[in-house]
């Protein structure tokens, strides 16, 4: 369990914003990365490696500072495991096709539709309200979406052409259903495991079955070429599975999960600009407009959510699929 939060000194405050805006701009890196290294390997097994990678070294991390990681009972390895990881092995394979297809910016703001598709989920599962504030929120970002992807020239690099458009959107929208899958399961999860523990259990679930998926769809994982690819594949696990993680975990012992989650935000700004800056991957005025009201519409939703909740210390919140 995470330590109480409600006495934390304004410092710890601050770290905490700096942890959550560490968390968002190297998850913001996914996108640049991962194009950097279509030209030395298969998307597909850029994902793989990216989970295995992070799993083996939160293995390590485990073994030395939180062996309890590994101790979970048949429903969390089913529940948490397999569901979590099937959700895990889906983000993986979907926002691959989705960078490569409507480009980093394209891809970010097609992945931020995930808190819409939880306030719908959680309407037809939890029996939560929809708002009128919420579904104002959502129509925004949803607006924002369409302005990034089809309007904003996100897929206007030369990487981003290789897998259409098409495939493109139906990747980003199907990663954020897992996202939002996540999300929800995360909200049983956590308070029974801790979020750790989630993390772990559901990227083991995502290694196995992101290697059994590409078994059968007849693209089996295949090993880094060469010195180039497995430089980026460390470069990509150390960064957005392992060190997001760990400064997102941080900034939620000093900081509540609103402001964690909207300083955590920043990721596609970070993703558009670098991804502008490696490989010219152009968004147009509108294209920026777009993605300002995605980023804006899913910062003020997680706000307002902060605001009409009380703060549970004793609960731990989950990240994104790892």
């Amino acid at each position: 369990m995470t330590e109480p939060r409600a006495a934390q000194s304004p410092r710890s405050r601050v770290i905490g914003y700096l942890c959550a805006l560490g968390a968002g701009a190297t998850w913001g890196t996914t996108g640049p990365l991962s194009t950097g290294l279509y030209g030395l390997m298969p998307a597909t097994s850029i994902g793989f490696w990216r989970v295995l990678i992070g799993t083996v070294a939160l293995a390590i991390w485990g073994i030395v500072f939180r062996r309890d990681m590994f101790r979970a009972d048949r429903r969390g390895w089913l529940i948490v495991g397999l569901g979590g990881g099937a959700m895990v092995a889906l983000f993986e394979i979907a926002y691959q096709y989705a960078i490569a297809g409507v480009g980093v910016a394209g891809a970010a703001a097609l992945l931020y539709t995930a808190p819409v598709m939880v306030a719908v989920l959680a309407r037809v599962i939890l029996k939560e309200a929809l708002t009128p504030t919420r579904v104002a929120l959502a129509v925004l970002v949803m607006i924002g979406v369409a302005l990034t992807v089809t309007g904003g020239g996100s897929n206007a690099g030369a990487e981003a052409a290789r897998m259409g458009l098409a495939a493109g959107i139906a990747g980003g929208l199907l990663s954020a259903l897992s996202y939002a899958l996540t999300s929800l399961m995360g909200r049983w999860a956590a308070p029974r495991y801790g979020a750790v523990k989630v993390l772990f259990l559901e990227a083991v679930g995502g290694v196995v079955l992101i290697w059994i998926a590409l078994t059968i769809w007849g693209r089996p994982a295949t090993l880094p070429p060469s010195g180039a690819a497995w430089r980026g594949l460390l470069g990509l696990a150390a960064g957005s599975v392992i060190a997001a993680n760990l400064l997102f975990f941080g900034a939620m012992k000093r900081i509540e999960a609103a402001p964690a989650s909207v300083a955590a935000t920043i990721e596609p700004v970070v993703g558009s600009l670098l991804a502008l800056l490696l490989f010219s991957q152009r968004l147009t005025a509108l294209g920026w407009i777009g993605l300002l009201m995605v980023v804006s519409g899913v910062a003020a939703g997680y706000l307002l959510e902060g605001l009409k909740k009380p703060l549970e210390p004793d609960v731990e919140e989950t990240a994104r699929p790892v």
